[in-house]
């Protein structure tokens, strides 16, 4: 008996535009409060509740049924980041479980910092966007663990500037990725890698 292949057409819509928004717009938000601009408030919480937060998860698993591994971890572990990092700070204001120190936050920040640098290597395959957002993430998580360590408000001020930088550079990624796509031609340059044969 012969056997018959049948091919079977992705018919799930491109996640990545989602996650990337997802990403930066919550990381541009919370880096405003980091720079100054405003104080820890509920609008950053709920963003890195719904849109930081669930939204990337959401994107990364639209990404494991696109067969996408990369874009499967980087989502949905910056979606749980996000869900943690909302976690810890309204746990510890309801009195359920006591703050974090500096020392223990900078373990978190470093921890996430070591992750996103391995991710960082996975993008010299992929665009020269996402080498920047990733880059700018892995400094982000250095200057962040920093400013729990020193406690230093000009560094804090410092590291929401890049942090708001991170941000605005995966907000670009996001919509050239998007834009590219609906208009089917370049609309926002982002640095395609050539294939290594």
């Amino acid at each position: 008996m012969e056997a018959s292949t049948i091919a079977i057409k992705d018919s799930h819509a491109n996640p990545a535009p989602l996650g990337l928004f997802a990403f930066g717009t919550t990381t541009v938000l919370l880096n405003l409060q980091n720079a100054g601009v405003f104080e820890m408030n509920s609008m950053i919480l709920a963003m890195g509740i719904f849109y930081g937060g669930l939204a990337q998860v959401v994107a990364g698993i639209i990404e494991a049924k696109k067969q996408n591994t990369f874009g499967l971890t980087a989502f949905t572990s910056y979606g749980f980041f996000w869900l943690t990092l909302v976690g810890l700070i309204v746990m510890a204001k309801l009195g359920w479980i006591p703050a974090p120190s500096s020392g223990a936050m900078a373990a978190f920040f470093i921890v996430w910092g070591l992750f996103t640098l391995l991710l960082f290597v996975g993008t010299l395959k992929l665009n020269k966007a996402l080498q920047f957002v990733f880059a700018t993430l892995t400094l982000l998580f250095i200057l962040l663990a920093a400013t729990e360590i020193t406690g230093n408000a000009s560094l804090t001020k410092f590291t929401g500037i890049e942090g708001i930088l991170c941000g605005a550079s995966a907000i670009y990624a996001g919509a050239g990725t998007l834009l590219n796509e609906v208009y089917g031609r370049t609309i926002l340059p982002l640095g395609i890698m050539a294939k290594v044969a």
